[in-house]
Formats: structure tokens, C-alpha cells, sequence
């Protein structure tokens, strides 16, 4: 990409980051359409764990990203990985339990579902485009 010019560098990090906006808006409509379809709010209380998902990153991860992604001695990285992981899990557990308890219906189990798909596709396009732009959280 370095014998690109400079617009047209321009023109595709802009591409890119309206991607990612569509993705993480197309999560968050799917979120709000489970509830507002079926005239119950139940489900979101996903978004409980999508706000605690980062937080043990930014919290315990500090400023050196790449050690999350390898093996650590660290053992707040690894307290990091767990606190991560379980709300991961959290955030597809819930709205199954939901369903399970009778709370929900299959419609609203499948767009909560289909909403965390698509916003961990976001988190994973913006992975990809961090390592090859200057995109970076942390």
C-alpha cells in the first residue's frame, strides 16, 4: 500500500472504518429488534455484558497488547483472559437461559445471537485492521 497515494490511502482507511461502523450498528439494530419485536426488554440484558466484555482489557492489560495473545507468566494477563472469556460466554449464555426459563422466543434468541456474531465480526475486522494500519486501542 505504500505506492498508493496519499487520497487514495485515504479514501480506503475511510472504506474501511464505515465498515466497521456498519457492522457495529448493524449489531446494535439486531440488539434492539429482538426487544422491540417481541415487546420484551429482556434480552438486553446482553448489553450488561457487552459493556463488562472490555473492561478487564482496559483495566489489566496495560499498554502491551500483544501479550494476550501468547503465553504469560503475568498472572493479571491471565486474569484478564479469564474475565474476558467469561463474559464472552456470558454474552451468549444469557439470552439461552432466557430461552430455557421461557422468558423469550426463538426470535428473540436467534437475533440476540445473530446481534453477537455480528459485533465479534466487527471486533475481529478491527484486529485485522489494527495490525496493518495505525488503528489502536491500546
Amino acid at each position: 500500500m505504500a505506492d498508493l497515494p496519499g487520497y487514495m490511502r485515504a479514501c480506503l482507511h475511510t472504506g474501511k472504518l464505515a465498515f466497521l461502523a456498519i457492522l457495529v450498528s448493524g449489531g446494535i439494530v439486531l440488539q434492539i429488534l429482538a426487544c422491540a419485536l417481541y415487546n420484551n426488554w429482556w434480552p438486553m440484558l446482553t448489553v450488561l455484558m457487552y459493556v463488562l466484555l472490555p473492561m478487564p482489557l482496559l483495566f489489566f492489560a496495560g499498554s502491551n497488547g500483544s501479550s494476550l495473545f501468547s503465553e504469560s507468566e503475568n498472572s493479571w494477563v491471565n486474569a484478564t483472559k479469564f474475565l474476558t472469556g467469561a463474559s464472552a460466554v456470558g454474552s451468549i449464555a444469557i439470552p439461552v437461559i432466557l430461552k430455557h426459563a421461557g422468558v423469550i422466543g426463538w426470535g428473540a434468541l436467534a437475533m440476540e445471537l445473530s446481534s453477537f456474531f455480528v459485533l465479534v465480526l466487527a471486533i475481529m475486522c478491527y484486529i485485522g485492521m489494527s495490525e496493518d494500519d495505525d488503528y489502536s486501542i491500546l
